[in-house]
């Protein structure tokens, strides 16, 4: 097994029964290996605090906020662009083999914790790419003069 590019490891037996608050920030290394992974530029920032609760069954609920700022290449002018991204999601950590085949939309997503080592590293790194926007645009970009976006063919 490949290890993660951003791997930050919490042992759930070692988590408290009131939680814990836990901050991870990407270093430069682990940035460059993600925007690799990702098809970016470049990651100039990663970090994700996150209150980790153990719950019944094994289970951690992870309550997170991830901030980063990015490069992008805009699809309109081809030129690269930061964008700053924010969100606040929530994951469930699950032992191995747990995790539920339900395909509720609505329900929190779950990661299958290894040997009971949850890794909040490759969790920010996954919730980073659901935040990419697959078709980044620069502010101001335009098309090429004569170019209507949404066509194939020139105006």
């Amino acid at each position: 097994m490949i290890a993660p590019e951003f791997h930050r490891p919490e042992r759930r037996s070692a988590l408290p029964a009131a939680g814990k608050l836990v901050e991870i920030k990407a270093r430069p290394e682990e940035c460059r290996a993600l925007a690799a992974r990702f098809g970016l530029p470049e990651i100039h920032e990663l970090a994700c605090g996150f209150h980790l609760r153990p719950e019944a069954a094994g289970t951690v609920l992870a309550e997170a906020r991830l901030t980063a700022r990015v490069g992008q290449v805009c699809v309109i002018s081809l030129e690269v662009f930061a964008t700053t991204l924010a969100e606040d999601f929530a994951v469930r950590f699950v032992p191995e083999g747990a995790a539920s085949d339900s395909v509720d939309l609505e329900a929190i997503d779950e990661i299958a914790m290894v040997g009971g080592i949850l890794d909040l590293g490759e969790a920010a790194a996954q919730q980073l790419a659901l935040l990419l926007d697959p078709y980044p645009r620069a502010p101001n970009a335009r098309p090429p003069e004569g170019y209507a976006i949404g066509s194939d063919e020139e105006a």
